[in-house]
């Protein structure tokens, strides 16, 4: 309606931050059953484990095989636990990039779900080279041979964001922010106090709205008021037409117009 439209676009950036991180707003899985079908998650990176912060595996959309990749919170305290979060460690990176290579090698669509703080930084994922695993998705990524669509659903902070979000082209949800890193993050670096997270989300240009303006993402995705695993079908049929849209547009394209999109994507920052 026009009343929530008007409320929508009356919200701080602060807001949104918040919205983003609301317990009950749906994860990485919900936006899986409720898009596709025939999910098969596959397991590991083939080189130390498997992350549960990240999900990953082939399914249907529409009749099409896609390979579906998806960073995941939990939905209580033991599930963010197990899944760190939604944070993830250079295995979950290694996974996904293991997964979008075979998605180039059987011509698979890759479809991507956004939704982390950002990489997990602790000793131990530094010592197995979180850096690195980040830095070989982004160089993978720019030249992989296959559509490759990025949605952000809540959150999405800095490198652990980014090393899913270099694709042909980048949606955000209504509420949903991307950033360099948390307002609390660069609030704590420039005026020393965290507790100045407010003021400086609204500097951040962190919005979908803001990001969009700038020509970094390509749709925003309206929202209903309350967005939860029960609205969420509001979201996922407008997804299911902007998918299909884009993924008739860019599968018809010979691999050398899609590398040369994309390249001129981002040259463009």
């Amino acid at each position: 309606s026009a009343t929530q439209k008007k409320r929508a676009s009356e919200k701080t950036a602060w807001e949104r931050v918040l919205t983003s991180r609301e317990k009950d707003r749906p994860v990485g899985e919900d936006y899986i059953s409720g898009l596709f079908e025939e999910f098969i998650e596959f397991h590991g990176d083939r080189n130390f484990g498997d992350d549960a912060a990240i999900c990953g595996g082939i399914a249907y959309f529409q009749g099409q095989p896609v390979t579906v990749i998806a960073q995941m919170k939990g939905k209580s305290t033991s599930e963010n636990i197990e899944r760190n979060f939604g944070m993830p460690e250079p295995e979950g990176y290694r996974k996904a990039l293991r997964l979008m290579k075979q998605a180039e090698k059987f011509h698979r669509p890759i479809i991507c779900f956004v939704d982390t703080p950002g990489a997990f930084c602790g000793m131990e994922a530094e010592e197995r080279g979180q850096g690195e695993a980040i830095a070989r998705n982004l160089y993978e990524m720019s030249s992989l041979e296959t559509p490759i669509l990025s949605v952000l659903i809540g959150e999405g902070g800095s490198g652990g964001a980014l090393a899913l979000a270099s694709g042909d082209q980048v949606w955000m949800l209504e509420n949903s922010v991307y950033s360099i890193l948390s307002p609390e993050g660069f609030a704590s670096i420039l005026w020393k106090d965290s507790t100045k997270a407010k003021e400086a989300a609204a500097v951040m240009k962190l919005t979908a709205s803001d990001l969009y303006q700038k020509g970094i993402i390509e749709q925003v995705i309206p929202e209903p008021e309350n967005l939860t695993p029960e609205s969420l079908w509001q979201v996922t049929e407008r997804l299911d037409d902007r998918i299909r849209v884009f993924l008739k547009q860019y599968t018809i394209l010979s691999e050398e117009e899609l590398l040369e999109m994309r390249y001129a994507r981002f040259r463009k920052f």
